[in-house]
């Protein structure tokens, strides 16, 4: 008997959560490209950004990468898109993290550079996907415009998403984007000595 209520129980709690999910898929009318922001302390913002690449790659869709302080270093994420996927458009800042090169002149040249390639990206309607890998510093350490990314972002073609990642990047780019994430840090194997790991960290 017992049994038998949890059945009836569940049975109702599931037709209610449908019910409300039917409701919001049927309430979702407008079918244009998406602005996403992944931010937060955590580890797993770039993994989740190249998650999506995966996906549009999945349906055939065209992907544009630019990966901003990243690029000394070589990750597993290069090295595959390198090797299987050429053609997706993929750049990097290559001057690696602005603590190591601790030279504002020469990173802010090498922010602007890497941004023209960007703003072409966010204006190519060839292009379904566009990730901006760590941006929201170069808005933190003011080496751009934020008026100009901001305006690129909201100006790119309406079918493009566009997803930026890193942390912070201020309340006025939050402010245009569709959907915002935050990865919390709550413990990183670092703290407790491990080494940064191949295919995990980077």
């Amino acid at each position: 008997m017992e049994s038998n209520n949890k059945e009836a129980r569940h049975k109702r709690a599931m037709e209610k959560q449908k019910t409300s999910v039917d409701a919001g898929v049927a309430a979702a009318t407008i079918d244009r490209g998406v602005a996403v922001l992944l931010t937060g302390d955590g580890k797993g913002k770039t993994s989740s950004a190249f998650g999506m690449v995966l996906r549009a790659l999945g349906y055939g869709q065209k992907v544009g990468v630019v990966q901003f302080i990243k690029g000394v270093q070589l990750s597993g994420e290069e090295h595959y898109l390198r090797d299987h996927c050429p053609e997706v458009e993929f750049y990097q800042m290559g001057t690696g993290f602005t603590w190591d090169t601790q030279d504002r002149s020469g990173d802010i040249a090498a922010a602007e550079r890497t941004w023209e390639i960007a703003e072409a990206m966010l204006q190519n309607e060839a292009l379904d996907l566009v990730i901006l890998d760590e941006l929201t510093y170069m808005l933190a350490f003011k080496y751009l415009s934020e008026d100009a990314v901001l305006t690129a972002i909201t100006g790119r073609p309406p079918h493009q998403s566009v997803v930026v990642t890193g942390r912070g990047g201020g309340t006025e780019l939050r402010s245009v984007m569709d959907t915002v994430s935050e990865v919390k840090d709550i413990e990183h194997a670092y703290r407790a000595g491990i080494q940064a790991r191949k295919g995990v960290d980077y």
